[in-house]
């Protein structure tokens, strides 16, 4: 890569047995629900935000179905310890791809129902890091 990357927002997505009371806590401090998305009868994920300031919850079970065969690395998740799963805001996920080309993205290439190019990837800590474009930054490049 011969510039730098432009990272425009970076939020870690907590890995959590449930979602439901870290929303409760964050409610409290005065945080809205941005986002929620069930996962087997229950919330399987939760975005919340306040002003510019943006976390993220989701279940353990729900990304594991998220990375299908995926999941069955188990670097990502190793039992007693917490993973943060980061989402980072790209404005050009063609560039990310390219520096990463050597590496297996452990989430291909998608498009998501909320409007974003997203791929993912496992960190050399074991921590998986998801790239995403939005439809908006999509629009202005033509290779999307």
């Amino acid at each position: 890569m011969s510039q730098p990357l432009q990272v425009s927002q970076v939020t870690p997505v907590l890995v959590v047995a449930a979602i439901e009371p870290c929303v409760a806590f964050w409610t409290r401090v005065g945080f809205r629900v941005l986002a929620e998305v069930p996962h087997d009868g229950r919330l399987g994920f939760a975005m919340l935000g306040n002003g510019t300031a943006t976390v993220m919850y989701q279940t353990a079970a729900s990304v594991a179905a998220d990375l299908g065969a995926a999941a069955a690395d188990t670097r990502w998740l190793r039992a007693g310890l917490q993973q943060t799963h980061l989402f980072v805001t790209v404005v050009d996920l063609a560039a990310v791809e390219s520096a990463l080309s050597d590496l297996q993205p452990v989430l291909p290439r998608r498009l998501t129902f909320y409007g974003a190019h997203e791929t993912g990837y496992l960190d050399p800590g074991g921590n998986v890091v998801v790239f995403a474009q939005f439809e908006r930054e999509a629009a202005e490049d033509p290779g999307l």
